[in-house]
């Protein structure tokens, strides 16, 4: 009998056309075939998936919503909550076995997997509040606004925007996968999904009692990244707070999410010491180039025999550093990925998708990668590829659904 991780790599589509695609194999990775695990709450101030220990896998979607009406974006909303409630509990969305001359109401894939840490968080995008669409105009959250062409942006249409995008976190990978694919299959006749990404082993650290990972250039990811767990860092950097003019829309977040290619051949040519200038710290330690260990402060003042900054101007971590951008911090919670080969290069088409939340993605994300996209010498062997800006509603409370507020 075939294990889970060789149906669907074998398969390499889900309901409504979700493309797993050669990445299958990499996403079903060390996958036992077995899970529990613990449950994380639904419901509360903020939506779940943001402050939340970073699980090993992701399925990050974008929808485009076909819904010619706001009771019927509503509804879609509605259903999707309840269904997304009941996943996170592992729960099945409805009776997987019943008429056998109608579809099960579950498609079945994560039945007995249990919550494997499943979290669902839901994201809008800018043009769900567009003009004469669904009447919502004027509820528009302040900052949800187009961040421009960004230096270094190369963003395919096809991978890129969206009306609604859904990120689904778990510790197994098919229950990651069973999320995305029954909301697409009960969206049905009222969104369609635009693009999908699947994303294994978590390239950040998002709580203070985790280890900080490696991405797939060999180096720890995510060393002075945001912590969910230190409340006045989040509510400084990520909540949307009191000053939103859109009431409903506080105790929420904005998530940019960039599909970042990693020219892995060019990377894996360039001599060691290279690749260390490049990102500013050793490869096997992590630590900065000016310390020992990976959580010593980087010393951007530090200059070697020679009178040249030992972090050299265009290292990644030196313009990345919130000292080097006014204070400026995000929270990221990106995962690692792979799709197969470049058919026009013959390269692996494989690299990090970004995800980052924020209170002000204008201020925030916009302004580093400004910088980034402008001066990191890591440009050199990465392309961002596609990608999105969405308003993520507050928490939602025991009997309410996402966004009801922007109903209310």
């Amino acid at each position: 009998m075939a294990t889970r991780r060789e149906f669907l790599a074998a398969a390499g589509v889900g309901a409504a056309g979700l493309a797993v695609g050669a990445g299958a194999t990499a996403f079903f990775e060390h996958d036992d075939g077995s899970s529990s695990g613990e449950t994380v709450p639904f419901h509360g101030a903020h939506q779940a998936g943001i402050a939340t220990a970073a699980q090993d896998r992701l399925v990050f979607a974008a929808f485009d919503v076909t819904a010619a009406t706001k009771g019927e974006l509503r509804e879609l909303l509605h259903e999707w909550t309840r269904a997304a409630e009941l996943m996170t509990k592992g729960l099945p969305v409805g009776p997987p076995a019943g008429d056998k001359n109608a579809p099960p109401a579950d498609t079945g894939e994560a039945l007995g997997l249990g919550p494997a840490a499943l979290t669902v968080t839901f994201g809008l995008g800018e043009y769900i509040f567009a003009p004469g669409r669904f009447g919502l105009s004027s509820r528009r959250p302040s900052l949800l606004r187009s961040l421009g062409k960004l230096p270094g942006d190369e963003l395919d249409p096809a991978k890129s925007g969206g009306d609604i995008c859904v990120q689904a976190c778990a510790d197994d990978p098919q229950v990651a996968f069973h999320a995305i694919r029954d909301l697409a299959r009960i969206g049905i006749g009222s969104a369609v999904l635009r693009w999908a990404q699947l994303g294994f082993g978590r390239t950040s650290s998002t709580v203070s009692t985790q280890e900080t990972p490696r991405n797939l250039q060999g180096f720890k990811d995510g060393t002075r990244n945001l912590h969910g767990d230190n409340a006045e860092d989040m509510n400084r950097f990520v909540w949307v707070g009191d000053d939103e003019p859109q009431a409903w829309f506080r105790g929420g977040s904005y998530v940019v999410a960039r599909r970042i290619r990693m020219l892995i051949n060019a990377w894996d040519r360039s001599v060691l010491s290279d690749q260390e200038n490049t990102i500013g710290r050793f490869k096997l330690s992590g630590a900065p180039l000016t310390g020992h260990r990976e959580h010593d402060p980087l010393d951007l003042e530090a200059r070697g025999a020679d009178g040249r900054p030992v972090i050299p101007a265009n290292a990644h971590v030196r313009l990345a550093a919130p000292s080097t951008n006014d204070g400026a911090a995000i929270l990221r919670r990106g995962y690692s990925f792979t799709d197969g080969i470049d058919a026009a290069t013959g390269e692996l088409d494989a690299g990090l998708f970004f995800i980052a939340y924020q209170r002000d993605p204008h201020k925030q994300f916009a302004a580093i990668q400004t910088r980034l996209g402008s001066h990191d010498a890591l440009n050199e062997y990465i392309l961002h590829t596609g990608g999105g800006l969405f308003a993520v509603p507050p928490g939602i409370r025991p009997g309410g659904f996402v966004a009801d507020g922007l109903f209310a």
